[in-house]
């Protein structure tokens, strides 16, 4: 990432919420390597707290706390806020809508409510493009204009705090930058997001335990390396004003491939156990990244065998 980081040469003051989690942790650490100022706003009911960078500074504080969290963003007063903190479980976003709203859309209210007063000049919000565009049957997988049909109430909110965002630069002149994940996975994953059949995979193997495959194991998904993530957090720092931008592959792995990947990296000798498919997943998810690669100039690097590799020596490691 240090090319990227030559490309800034001036220091951005930046908070990030949920920067204790996967994906944040590793933005974080993108952004304090560029030589930016941090902060790192966590409740640290799903973040951990050893991925926190030391050189951040942390606010445990929860964006429904409406009060405490307006207070840290007006002490900090940061130039941009990166939005990660969320209810990322999609299953438990289905059994429990009211706390996935409750987090995932009245949360990013606070938030936003607290940016516009502290005159923060920009947002960048981590949505989904794993779980928003439904199922997805055009080859050339689904752009930014594909048709949305979010089924879970994870989705939904993601989508809802998409048009809020619109909504707040219209009103307030509140600038953002929206990203929709695909399948990110990597270091320091969980099983909770929508990659998280890689680290259940991994953490079964791991026990010398056969990992189940739900349905036929052909379903196909956009992964994506979270070091690639990171670097588009980067270059939305200063581009891509009140853009949407997919951020994928655009290239669709089976979770077959997934297991036989990890068997091989392994050498893993016992075979997967299939399991009936649950219901309402969805068969073909892969996105068309080709916006941001024109506008920004992003492109996903990292191919599912190298990051698999990659995740699987952190996991060794850890």
């Amino acid at each position: 990432m240090l090319d990227i980081a030559l490309w800034y040469n001036f220091s951005m003051k930046i908070l990030v919420t949920g920067g204790a989690g996967f994906i944040a942790s590793n933005v974080v650490d993108a952004y304090i390597e560029a030589g930016h100022e941090l902060a790192v706003l966590d409740n640290l009911s799903t973040g951990k707290r050893e991925n926190l960078n030391p050189q951040a500074k942390f606010f445990e504080v929860d964006i429904t706390d409406k009060e405490k969290l307006a207070h840290v963003v007006t002490e900090f007063a940061p130039e941009i806020i990166n939005h990660h903190a969320a209810q990322i479980d999609v299953r438990k976003s289905v059994e429990d809508p009211v706390y996935n709203a409750k987090v995932n859309e009245l949360g990013t209210l606070n938030l936003l409510d607290a940016a516009v007063k502290a005159k923060v000049k920009k947002i960048i919000f981590s949505s989904t493009g794993g779980a928003i565009y439904g199922e997805v049957k055009k080859k050339s997988g689904a752009d930014e204009n594909h048709p949305q049909e979010p089924i879970s109430p994870y989705a939904i909110t993601k989508r809802s705090a998409e048009m809020y965002l619109h909504s707040y630069k219209i009103n307030f002149g509140l600038n953002y930058t929206v990203l929709r994940y695909g399948n990110v996975y990597g270091p320091r994953q969980d099983p909770l997001g929508e990659a998280g059949v890689i680290a259940i995979f991994c953490g079964k193997i791991m026990a010398g335990e056969q990992p189940t495959i739900y349905g036929d194991g052909n379903q196909l998904r956009d992964y994506v390396y979270v070091g690639d993530v990171a670097e588009a957090n980067l270059l939305a720092l200063s581009q891509g004003e009140n853009q949407i931008y997919n951020i994928g592959t655009g290239k669709g792995s089976s979770v077959n491939d997934l297991f036989a990947y990890l068997k091989e990296i392994y050498k893993f000798n016992n075979e997967a156990i299939y399991a009936p498919a649950r219901a309402g997943e969805l068969f073909r998810s892969v996105l068309n990244c080709k916006k941001i690669e024109k506008e920004l100039g992003w492109k996903a690097k990292t191919s599912i065998k190298k990051g698999l590799k990659l995740t699987v020596k952190w996991a060794k490691n850890k």
